[in-house]
């Protein structure tokens, strides 16, 4: 079964299990948050109270249908690796195409696969709004092994700044602390990117 097929299978189960239609807001917005089959197999009944329409019990059924779901024998699309910066970038680079900045967390196990991408804030970078709080409870919820932080630079040079570097460093530090390593910091510009991890900032 290709991967076409999963999803749409997939959306098929999640629409009947909550009574939804296929092409609803609530099933939608489901697949908007959580474009692949493995992200939503990994999301938690916290983060569905998060979208507007589902309440406990709808919450509840979609967790349901997920553990269904994880006992079906049918093989699910296989998971993302980040082996280098440009793997990073090939991920991300829809970011290049946001007019407002995005600050992004993959979550990653021990192979180095991405678990889930979460963003985190839009608007400006900064050190405040950037707090390592809001980075890494996702990815201690989630037990990841490792993580790849990104933004994007709407003006489309990928040039690191001052905050940039400062953010990026208070966010391995805290990473240490915890058990989780910063891989890499990514800048995403315009078809092309900033590793800080290659510039010697991690």
């Amino acid at each position: 079964m290709n991967n076409s097929i999963d999803k749409i299978t997939f959306k098929n189960l999640l629409a009947t299990t909550t009574r939804e239609k296929e092409d609803s807001y609530v099933v939608n917005e489901l697949f908007s948050r959580y474009p692949s089959i493995q992200e939503l197999l990994d999301v938690t009944e916290e983060e569905l109270l998060q979208i507007k329409g589902i309440g406990q019990v709808k919450a509840k059924q979609i967790i349901a249908a997920l553990q269904l779901a994880r006992m079906n024998p049918c093989p699910v699309e296989q998971r993302f690796t980040i082996r280098s910066p440009e793997d990073g970038f090939e991920y991300l680079k829809d970011l290049q195409y946001a007019d407002r900045e995005h600050f992004v967390v993959l979550g990653l196990n021990t192979k180095n696969e991405v678990l889930f991408r979460e963003t985190v804030f839009i608007g400006s970078l900064n050190a405040s709004i950037a707090h390592p709080r809001e980075v890494f409870k996702h990815l201690i919820r989630r037990s990841c092994a490792s993580a790849v932080c990104a933004h994007n630079h709407p003006s489309g040079s990928p040039q690191p700044s001052q905050e940039d570097i400062h953010v990026t460093r208070r966010l391995a530090d805290v990473g240490k602390m915890v058990g989780i390593e910063l891989l890499d910091s990514l800048i995403i510009g315009h078809e092309k990117y900033t590793s800080l991890k290659e510039k010697g900032y991690l």
